[in-house]
């Protein structure tokens, strides 16, 4: 994810960034602007007198009313998981917190302490990796998560091993227990989420539809403008191409957030906070109980 002052307008008018969909658009703004060149020369010349073709204006000025609010839709479905995505990480952030703060009022040993740091934070790593269709090999000690294809719930499965077996040695109250089976239950959640905005995506029909209307909405733009603006219409077809597809374009990035492209979710940092803040919490405790 880029991080970036959003007050900062001259820099993002004069600026060309590497995630600008102009980047990404470049060749099918040509192939727009050269056929639309080509139906504009073929109304001036071969078809212009057709007098079906003089009223097209208020069609064209409907047909953007629709488009407009396809957009609309578009983008707020595509934000809406994106949002959600953050929504799911912030809950792995906040319970992973919980857990270390909870842990971290009873009486464990070194190795118990390490193991729950471990845990706890290669939860949220194989949370990121499984989002994204990989695995992590260096596997704590756990034999099912070479095989497994979801590593964060065989990790949950580990946590709640360690938790149960501190309740059968009466080392933890049934409170305690509860307390900790809930924040575990938190982390399921929150990994079902996941990968419910993951394998969902925006149905394919209404993908297609949307691309095929906004390539025939403006290759046959020219039919309707061409008369007042000649040749100026090839231009104002391609810049509405280029703001129409990269809508579309900025939503299909943002729909699925938790991949690696530049405005997707900050993963990788937000896996490093959390396990910064287990590391600490736990490991303060240990040292205050040394003193």
């Amino acid at each position: 994810m880029i991080n970036y002052n959003p007050k900062n307008w001259v820099h993002f008018i004069f600026s060309l960034h590497k995630s600008d969909t102009i980047r990404i658009l470049w060749k099918e703004l040509i192939y727009i602007a050269l056929l639309t060149a080509l139906i504009t020369f073929l109304e001036m010349h071969f078809f212009g007198s057709k007098p079906i073709l003089k009223n097209l204006t208020s069609v064209y000025s409907l047909l953007g009313f629709v488009i407009s609010l396809l957009l609309v839709f578009r983008t707020n479905t595509a934000y809406d998981r994106w949002w959600e995505g953050r929504k799911m990480w912030g809950s792995v952030v906040n319970d992973s917190r919980n857990l270390a703060i909870l842990f971290s009022t009873l009486d464990l040993k070194e190795t118990e302490r390490q193991r729950i740091v471990e845990l706890i934070t290669f939860f949220s790593a194989s949370l990121k990796s499984h989002l994204r269709g990989e695995k992590i090999t260096n596997t704590k000690g756990i034999q099912e998560l070479a095989s497994t294809d979801n590593q964060p719930l065989l990790v949950v499965k580990e946590l709640q091993f360690e938790v149960h077996r501190l309740l059968i040695a009466n080392r933890i109250q049934p409170a305690q227990w509860m307390h900790l089976n809930k924040l575990l239950a938190n982390l399921i959640d929150s990994l079902g989420a996941c990968e419910r905005i993951k394998k969902t995506p925006i149905p394919l029909s209404y993908s297609l539809f949307f691309k095929k209307f906004i390539f025939l909405y403006v290759i046959t733009m020219p039919l309707a403008f061409v008369e007042p603006f000649q040749y100026w219409s090839v231009l104002i077809s391609t810049f509405v191409f280029y703001a129409l597809v990269s809508m579309e374009i900025l939503a299909e990035e943002i729909e699925d957030p938790f991949g690696r492209d530049e405005n997707d979710l900050p993963l990788e940092d937000i896996c490093v906070r959390i396990a910064q803040n287990v590391s600490l919490l736990l490991a303060s405790t240990n040292q205050i109980n040394k003193t």
